[in-house]
């Protein structure tokens, strides 16, 4: 007969069974909670990174226009003022060229100012006087010299104005373009989303590179190019005004000058032409008085001939009456009277001689004067040749050079000149 198989083993009681299941239901309640609660935690997580994510992305993003804003701001200022800038550099560089062309037009006016100098030195004798026209051609040398000092002066100062400009402009070109390519790369990050295909993990992406600058240092520096920049722009404005006030200026007092110098020399060619007037008159009258004189001394010669020849005949009729015989030989009235007419005679051939040697002084002096007069003519010729060779140059200061056709050859201008006057020339 079989027997029951008993398994093995320690055996559980019905209290143990049943606080096993409720154990098991316990721990499973337990789970569910704890699960439950993990789940909620995890959803509340969910929500909070999403939303702190959403918003520091939406932060961000503001953050980056306002910085994209405020970039594109300065990049607009610094790019007006190059436009500026550029400008203004191109005005100061006419100005410039302006005031170069003007001291070139001086060395024309020195050129003519010394060459009428130079014309007027070789006067001769009483002609080589200081006189206005020499006073006032000095006096523009000098106008000229400090003209063309105000000139190099007033361009040196442009061209270290214009190297300061293009020193600052250098600085904000580059800010600029460092505000370009800033802008480009925060525009790139706008641009980002996490469906890019450009994005990737980075190596210590929060790092601090060097040379990083703060926010006041990057706006400060901006301001700083900014505020140089026109301040050399109001430097140069100032300065192209001083160049054309000193350009018109120095104009308005070379013109002053020419026209003084002109004035004068207009006065001394009119004095010169009337001491001419007055000198060939003088010579025309004294070649009529030498004419005369010579006449005059001529006819005092025939005089003297005539009273000579009287005389001797008076000479002989004494001589003869003295071979009067004996008692004839009387001092009558005769005899008186030819001694009367022989002394009458000899005294009046002695005033005639006296009169002749005196007429014959009076002719060489006035010999002597007509020889100054023309000598003092042909200074006086030689003197108003130069300055209307003067009157002549000068007037390529108002005629263009092209058109300008000297009435004298200013490579052969000596060539009429007297000998003398060219040795000394």
């Amino acid at each position: 007969m079989a027997s029951l198989s008993v398994k093995p083993g320690q055996r559980f009681t019905l209290t143990d069974w049943q606080n096993n299941s409720l154990l098991i239901s316990a721990d499973a309640e337990q789970q569910r909670f704890n699960s439950h609660n993990v789940r909620q935690e995890g959803r509340a997580l969910r929500n909070e990174t999403g939303n702190q994510a959403k918003w520091d992305e939406h932060n961000s993003r503001t953050r980056l226009k306002d910085r994209i804003t405020n970039v594109d701001r300065w990049r607009e200022a610094l790019a007006r003022c190059l436009t500026d800038i550029d400008l203004e550099i191109d005005a100061l560089t006419k100005v410039k060229e302006a005031a170069e062309d003007a001291l070139q037009a001086k060395n024309l006016c020195l050129d003519v100012a010394i060459e009428c100098l130079t014309f007027r030195e070789s006067r001769r004798d009483i002609d080589v006087v200081r006189d206005p026209v020499e006073e006032e051609l000095l006096k523009e040398v000098k106008v000229i010299e400090k003209t063309k000092k105000e000139l190099q002066q007033q361009i040196d100062n442009a061209f270290k104005q214009l190297c300061l400009l293009k020193e600052a402009r250098q600085q904000l070109s580059s800010d600029h373009q460092h505000k370009v390519e800033a802008l480009e790369l925060d525009r790139l990050c706008m641009s980002f989303s996490p469906t890019s295909g450009n994005i990737s993990f980075k190596v210590n992406p929060t790092r601090i590179p060097d040379g990083t600058t703060t926010l006041s240092e990057w706006e400060l520096n901006s301001q700083r190019n900014k505020e140089r920049a026109e301040a050399e722009l109001r430097a140069s404005v100032d300065l192209r005004g001083a160049i054309t006030l000193s350009i018109a200026q120095t104009n308005n007092e070379l013109d002053a000058q020419r026209i003084a110098t002109e004035f004068a020399l207009r006065k001394r060619i009119r004095d010169m032409e009337g001491a001419l007037s007055e000198l060939r008159w003088q010579e025309q009258n004294t070649l009529e008085e030498i004419a005369e004189m010579e006449e005059d001394i001529l006819q005092l010669m025939k005089e003297i001939q005539k009273r000579t020849l009287d005389l001797k005949v008076a000479h002989t009729r004494l001589e003869t009456r003295t071979y009067r015989p004996h008692i004839e030989l009387c001092r009558d009235q005769a005899q008186y009277g030819l001694t009367d007419e022989v002394q009458q005679l000899e005294a009046a051939i002695r005033a005639l001689q006296q009169k002749r040697t005196e007429s014959q002084d009076a002719l060489d002096a006035l010999y002597r004067q007509l020889h100054r007069i023309q000598t003092d003519i042909g200074y006086k010729t030689n003197s108003l040749q130069l300055d209307n060779k003067c009157m002549d140059t000068r007037k390529k200061l108002v005629v263009p050079v092209e058109k300008f056709d000297p009435e004298v050859d200013a490579v052969n201008r000596t060539r009429n000149l007297p000998r003398n006057s060219q040795l000394e020339l």
